[in-house]
């Protein structure tokens, strides 16, 4: 096969005029620029799966098969139109994420290549089927990483302008986990295209979630939203049967809803993943999901030309009896999908209102605490190295008896590993019977890990947690030990609000750190937001030892809507204070306290720590709903004291 030359892919002032020239050259494609209402749309399926079957080159990458493998690409598409597709993807998947790996001049001229190769494919295919005029070319777009997000705008309108330059008019951004962006990249192909169509689609897991922790179904109702997008729908990491579930809880849709699941859940042979699932009860899945609204049809991960060959069948003998079931479901869904609302926000505080929680749950004992103008007092004890728990237990009965409302427990803190703090935090509660927080970091474990401890949390009556990125590993682990960091802590509380509104679970009280040692506490302030707007009801911040801390907690007190708990951190020697103020991140300690510390012996130095952590209290108490108090080296008696003696300072200031 011969190629046309290689093309620009710069994006610069000019740009969008110099793509519409070079599109109207190559206008041969289908457009779907007005859906087609009295119709439905057969997509093609899987790529990859297929093309690891079919070649000769197998060490080739799927979408590098364009130019080193593109026969079995081309004969890859002629068996999907042979099945009966109507729209056939692009082999270009996976480029947006090298795109985001790789912004440098050299590999965008690689893709580009990829992307004019592809597309020549993909005529080639329609040329050799001899059905150029039924057939729709889609560009396909996968999603990239997260840590390229911030330049989502620029990496897709370079991919898009390659496209349009071919002809390819017809767009899919495929297995997205949000819809951040694409209101902004909609928008400019619309600039750009006109007559240009956009089908958004979402990946969840069976649960509803995406990789993001986000509520598939609320991602739908967001794009459904968006002038500029054309379609709506689900794709990838579940099965019909699933999406079914799914598509079922969705409300009236304005656009075309797209429905293209795996075939099945895949399993491992001989190295090799392999999807069981057989054409004919995909086929019969994708039946029950057009009986709710699916007008836009196709398979994903595992399916091939028998499942789309099996579909096409199915619609070919259902079609009239399914699109007469569509108009009467778009009539009557308006009645189907009324839905009670509930405030869920408390007027005074901005935060979540407890008293809409499922099953009318209590408010948590923070805020009932801030309601009757209390403070709270919550002491943080480290999990035990090892099974021996009796003297962490011993502590808490100790601390409880001592006026602490609640007992905090860090996770492997300092990337060490020590007794799980979730089930510590069931065990207190049930055996100690006071209220708990366990922290809960991103860095040890994935999306299904956490959401299967925060179900157990709940089972147990466990409903407060404190949501954190996680400290990083030491370096001494770091061959023997992987930290996961799938995703931030704000991303974290996004995925448990979703499986609260979910009814998943009974909803969580989250709380998150504030780190109030920062030189630039614009960004802080700015991350605690979003922490907000994720459903985190209160910060816990870092320690206050210098007056830069005392001056940002203000500040956060203003700016902020949540509780706020002011952290305490008593220094108990010397050798203490320089460890903490250089080799622990987030602390700001003056030299002027640390070297208060110089010769003392341990019953002086616990003294003045005592002194110096009543003084910070007695600064920051206009500004805090309550006490964050941080036990050292398991000396629960001197957290004792410090509880005891600020209970006895606040009681004296409202006599």
């Amino acid at each position: 096969m011969s190629y046309p030359s290689k093309i620009n892919t710069k994006i610069n002032a000019d740009s969008n005029s110099k793509i519409r020239e070079t599109f109207k050259q190559n206008s041969d494609l289908r457009i779907l620029s007005q859906w087609p209402a009295d119709d439905l749309l057969l997509f093609d399926g899987a790529m990859g799966t297929l093309f690891a079957q079919n070649t000769s080159k197998p060490s080739t990458k799927t979408e590098a098969a364009n130019r080193m493998d593109p026969d079995t690409i081309v004969q890859i598409h002629k068996d999907y139109i042979q099945a009966g597709c109507k729209a056939i993807k692009t082999n270009t998947y996976s480029l947006a994420d090298e795109l985001a790996q790789n912004l440098s001049g050299q590999k965008e001229e690689y893709i580009s290549d990829l992307i004019q190769a592809a597309v020549f494919n993909a005529r080639q295919a329609i040329k050799e089927s001899d059905c150029h005029e039924e057939i729709y070319v889609f560009a396909d777009l996968g999603p990239i990483s997260a840590e390229a997000k911030s330049d989502s705008l620029l990496i897709y309108q370079k991919l898009i302008s390659i496209f349009l330059e071919q002809g390819v008019r017809n767009f899919l951004m495929e297995t997205l986990p949000d819809t951040e962006w694409i209101d902004e990249i909609a928008d400019w192909l619309k600039n750009t295209c006109s007559d240009s169509f956009l089908l958004v689609s979402i990946a969840c897991a069976a649960d509803g979630i995406t990789r993001s922790g986000k509520s598939g179904i609320e991602q739908i109702k967001i794009l459904d939203q968006m002038e500029s997008v054309d379609a709506v729908g689900f794709n990838c990491m579940c099965g019909p049967s699933h999406l079914l579930n799914l598509v079922k809880d969705l409300p009236e849709l304005h656009k075309p809803l797209s429905v293209m699941p795996n075939a099945g859940y895949p399993s491992i042979l001989s190295r090799r993943t392999v999807y069981d699932g057989t054409p004919d009860y995909f086929a019969s899945g994708m039946i029950s999901l057009i009986h709710h609204g699916a007008v836009i049809l196709g398979g994903c991960c595992g399916t091939t030309p028998e499942h789309i060959s099996a579909l096409f069948k199915e619609l070919e003998q259902e079609k009239k009896k399914i699109l007469e079931d569509v108009d009467h479901l778009n009539k009557c869904s308006a009645q189907e999908t009324e839905k009670k609302v509930h405030s869920d926000e408390d007027p005074e505080l901005g935060i979540p209102n407890p008293n809409s929680f499922k099953d009318g749950k209590e408010p948590g004992i923070l805020l009932k605490n801030h309601a009757a103008k209390r403070k709270s007092y919550l002491v943080e004890l480290d999990p035990p190295a090892n099974d021996s728990i009796s003297f962490f237990l011993e502590g808490v009965s100790r601390l409880k008896h001592s006026g602490a409302d609640m007992v905090t427990i860090a996770d492997n803190p300092i990337g060490r590993p020590r007794a799980d703090s979730s089930i510590l935090a069931c065990k207190i509660k049930r055996e100690a019977g006071i209220e708990v927080l366990p922290h809960m970091t991103c860095r040890d474990r994935n999306l299904n890990a956490i959401k299967a401890l925060l179900l157990g949390l709940s089972i147990e009556d466990v409903h407060h947690v404190l949501l954190v990125t996680g400290d990083p590993l030491p370096s001494d682990l770091r061959q023997e030990v992987r930290a996961v960091y799938s995703f931030n802590s704000r991303m974290l509380a996004g995925f448990v609000k979703t499986l609260g509104e979910s009814k998943t679970c009974t909803p969580f009280h989250m709380y998150g750190a504030l780190d109030i040692n920062a030189r630039n506490f614009d960004v802080q302030i700015r991350i605690a937001k979003e922490k907000e707007a994720n459903g985190m009801e209160g910060f816990l911040t870092q320690p206050a030892f210098s007056d830069r801390a005392i001056s940002n907690l203000k500040r956060a007190r203003k700016e902020l809507k949540g509780l706020i708990m002011g952290g305490l951190m008593p220094i108990v020697s010397y050798k203490n204070a320089l460890f903490l103020a250089n080799e622990i991140s987030g602390m700001d300690i003056p030299e002027s306290i640390i070297e208060k510390y110089k010769d003392l012996s341990r019953e002086e130095a616990e003294q003045l720590a005592l002194s110096i952590v009543l003084k910070t209290a007695d600064q920051m108490g206009d500004d805090v709903d309550g006490y964050y108090i941080m036990t050292p080296f398991k000396r629960v008696s001197l957290s004792q004291k410090i509880v005891e003696q600020i209970r006895k300072m606040e009681e004296e200031k409202l006599n």
